[in-house]
């Protein structure tokens, strides 16, 4: 067995080896290291950019939210205004259409009243001076027969013949009726005259039941009954409680524009709940009333009315809560298609409030009636 010395060469070789083994294993080490620095560096630097990516995504995405909120205000902007546009048109269309209709019905008014005060004026004129003819003949008819008692045969025939003591009693109240009908004809045409008033541009102060009593005349005949079948409606009663009121500075015919309206649906719901059986008694209660504010009225003045309050009641079977939202919009209707345009309303809630500075409401529920209520300031 051979055993090496330890301070021999070989021993000498081992520390070489084992030393150039650790700068190996360094140097690899070193080597890791600088891999893995370099590796860090290069996931450091991708960290960085997916960063700086990330940071641009986040930015554009704040650009194209505040680009979406831009536009979406941009679009609710623009919807408003449409909106806006869309009431202004329809406004503009129901006051094209009210201007047409009242300037149609001006025209009516004026054909009419030309036509029928002329023939009219003819019969008024000519009934005085008839009436005295006829006076003065039945008085010479009986100075004849005081002076010659005992007329002819064939003249006692024709007094039998033509009843003479009935013509005597029977002209007066002929001609009687003639000035009945003529007063009657110019109270009719007075009344639209009234009702129109397109002449009249501007505020005046009229007596507001002459406008309520003028269009009650027009609708007479609607107020009759209506006809259902063989048999005839129930006439509807119109009830009169009027206060007395001061002359109103108003549009006198768009205010009886807005009581014809208001009637008009008053008769055709009345008509609506006979024709059902649900009212026996249609009634229709026009008041009118001075309103006080309610200051005055707690200092005890009671001399000084802001206001003229007209009350409009029906007892039909009255308006759902569903149709009363929509009451005062523009052409909205529940008649049938071809009944009506849906402007009624529209337009006397434009005259009463708009024009006139007033107020216009309707209190109803089914099987309650309806109530308008107008009301119209005095200063």
């Amino acid at each position: 067995m051979n055993i090496s010395p330890l301070n021999g060469r070989p021993g000498r070789n081992n520390s070489g080896r084992e030393i150039e083994c650790l700068q190996a294993k360094v140097a690899l080490l070193e080597q890791l290291l600088a891999t893995h620095e370099q590796e860090t560096i290069e996931k450091s630097n991708r960290l960085e950019k997916a960063i700086a990516d990330l940071q641009v995504h986040a930015q554009k995405l704040a650009e194209s939210e505040q680009a979406l909120r831009r536009s979406e205000a941009a679009s609710t902007r623009q919807s408003q205004q449409l909106q806006k546009t869309l009431r202004e048109l329809q406004h503009a269309q129901a006051h094209l259409v009210q201007t047409e209709k009242m300037s149609s019905l001006g025209q009516m008014v004026a054909g009419i009243a030309h036509e029928i005060n002329n023939p009219v004026n003819f019969i008024h004129g000519n009934i005085p001076p008839a009436e005295r003819y006829i006076e003065d003949l039945l008085l010479l008819l009986n100075l004849y027969q005081r002076h010659y008692p005992l007329p002819s045969s064939e003249i006692e025939n024709m007094i039998a013949a033509i009843d003479l003591e009935f013509l005597r009693q029977d002209l007066p109240c002929l001609l009687q009726s003639l000035q009945l009908g003529a007063d009657r004809i110019r109270q009719i045409v007075l009344s639209l005259r009234n009702f129109s008033r397109l002449d009249e541009a501007e505020k005046k102060p009229v007596n507001l039941h002459d406008g309520i009593d003028s269009t009650l005349l027009i609708l007479q005949s609607r107020l009759k009954g209506k006809s259902h079948g063989k048999s005839q409606g129930s006439a509807i009663q119109v009830i009169k409680e009027y206060g007395i009121l001061p002359p109103v500075e108003c549009y006198a015919g768009q205010l009886n524009q807005v009581f014809m309206n208001i009637l008009s649906n008053a008769i055709e719901a009345l008509e609506d709940a006979t024709a059902t059986s649900v009212c026996d008694s249609p009634t229709i209660t026009i008041t009118t009333s001075l309103e006080q504010a309610t200051d005055n009225i707690n200092k005890g003045n009671i001399n000084s009315p802001t206001a003229v309050l007209i009350r409009i009641c029906d007892n039909g079977a009255g308006i759902r809560e569903s149709v009363l939202e929509h009451l005062f919009e523009p052409f909205f209707t529940t008649k049938p298609i071809g009944k009506g345009t849906g402007l009624g309303l529209y337009i006397s809630y434009q005259i009463v409030v708009d024009k006139h500075h007033g107020s216009l409401k309707c209190i109803s529920a089914l099987t309650q009636g309806t109530e308008f209520q107008i009301r119209i300031p005095l200063h």
